[in-house]
């Protein structure tokens, strides 16, 4: 039903009918539709809903305490799991403070990023430099790092306005330079902004190693990794990864900082870390980090809901879910899978022009002319009428604006990491249903299989 009477306001008036059940990578709704969860709820349901391990896990530990404050008590949920992060992440990576959400744990892995440069003596140290477009957080210091124009315009003059450089966005690049060497060129933007800023001023370079919502599972070319690593080093900038979205198996590692073997000064994660049981995130640095702050009186920061027992309860039976039923592997190969369906996709609707991703986050972009990628007119609004059509149909996907919010159409795919071979099919028969019907809305042909 979506005529009730309502006192809840979100983003929008756009109606939805109330949810029922979740089972597996389906949620009903209370006149007994089915939907397949095709982007894992805002890329959080990792494992699925209603996963009856982790009800068990929850109402055990309900049973027993449902809150213990931090500065009270040690709780085992909390303990547990912050030692299986730590055995899960690379090495060097060892201490881990708990948060409730995404946008909690960047200001968290940027508040001890400034306390650890103060103990090192460099009060200058400042300014965050991130990426345009990116997406970090919604809270006022989250979203001073975020490129994404609709969002972040509204609030600008409450914010001081952190440096941005250029996503690596090669796939729209028209030159004669290879895919390594564009890689490194957009490195570089990361080392000229430093200088710009005075190398003395700069505290961290945040980025997304797959990109979220803003650049729909963007992924930099190999060399792009390395170099920014390399930068960082060689003006002693920490590197922080916002894996809110990436992290806990999505894209086929536990982090995707390993897929490219680097190693981040601090880790944000969060989304797939609770899995849509419980409100759940993380920051995850080293003890070099760490301990420094400690010792000079602690670290000013913290919220009350900080390794809550049941959130972390909920944490630590999704990670030994993930490692029992192999998801993260799976998401590897289910990812291989996605991409092959959805490359098919761009020789039946000729205005798909890209395709990219990593494991379970995966993407599809339209555009109006493949020769100049230039995007779809912005008034077709494509980005909101194609998951429309998905979801009347029973597909829900998830959608955003790709050149800064204002212009462009994206559309993520990042179903539950439980996904089969077999339902990948079936969501992929009620997604080329909804191309079609927006084929024929905007008068495009489409290139039906023999």
């Amino acid at each position: 039903m979506t005529d009730a009477a309502s006192y809840l306001f979100y983003q929008s008036r756009n109606p939805r009918p109330f949810l029922d059940y979740g089972e597996g990578i389906y949620l009903f709704d209370e006149d007994g539709k089915r939907y397949i969860d095709g982007s894992s709820g805002a890329m959080v349901s990792n494992i699925g809903h209603s996963t009856p391990r982790v009800l068990a896990k929850i109402k055990a530990q309900m049973d027993k305490a449902t809150f213990g404050y931090r500065l009270h008590f040690r709780t085992h949920p909390s303990e547990d799991l912050a030692a299986k992060t730590v055995a899960m992440t690379p090495d060097g990576l060892d201490r881990v403070f708990f948060v409730s959400g995404g946008s909690e744990a960047v200001e968290s892995a940027v508040k001890l990023a400034r306390q650890y440069a103060l103990t090192q003596g460099q009060p200058n140290r400042h300014r965050v430099i991130s990426r345009f477009p990116s997406y970090h957080g919604c809270t006022l210091g989250a979203l001073d790092l975020t490129g994404y124009d609709p969002l972040r315009a509204p609030f600008a003059p409450m914010m001081e306005g952190m440096p941005k450089i250029d996503a690596p966005a090669t796939y729209l690049d028209r030159d004669n330079l290879t895919e390594e060497q564009r890689g490194l060129k957009y490195a570089e933007l990361l080392r000229d902004r430093i200088l710009e800023e005075g190398p003395e001023n700069v505290l961290t370079f945040v980025m997304e190693p797959v990109g979220g919502a803003s650049t729909g599972a963007l992924v930099a070319p190999d060399s792009y990794y390395g170099r920014i690593r390399e930068i960082c080093d060689e003006y002693g900038v920490l590197l922080i990864y916002d894996e809110v979205m990436t992290g806990a198996g999505r894209t086929g590692k536990f982090l995707a900082a390993e897929h490219w073997g680097i190693t981040p000064d601090i880790v944000a994660m969060s989304k797939g870390f609770g899995a849509g049981y419980a409100p759940l995130g993380a920051i995850i640095a080293g003890a070099r980090i760490v301990e420094p702050v400690l010792d000079s009186g602690g670290f000013q920061h913290g919220f009350t809901y900080a390794g809550n027992p049941l959130a972390c309860s909920a944490g630590l039976a999704v990670l030994e879910e993930m490692e029992d039923q192999g998801l993260i592997e799976n998401a590897a190969k289910m990812g291989e899978v996605l991409m092959a369906e959805l490359r098919a996709l761009m020789d039946r609707y000729p205005f798909i022009g890209d395709v990219r991703g990593k494991g379970l986050l995966t993407a599809f972009e339209f555009v109006s002319d493949l020769s100049t990628m230039e995007p779809l007119d912005p008034a077709l609004n494509a980005y909101e009428r194609l998951v429309e059509l998905a979801y009347a149909r029973g597909l829900i996907i998830y959608s955003r604006r790709t050149r800064g919010g204002t212009a462009g159409d994206h559309f993520l795919l990042a179903p539950p990491l439980i996904i089969t071979e077999a339902q990948i099919g079936e969501m992929m028969v009620i997604l080329r249903d909804a191309l079609d019907a927006f084929a024929a809305e905007i008068g495009q042909p489409v290139e039906h299989a023999a």
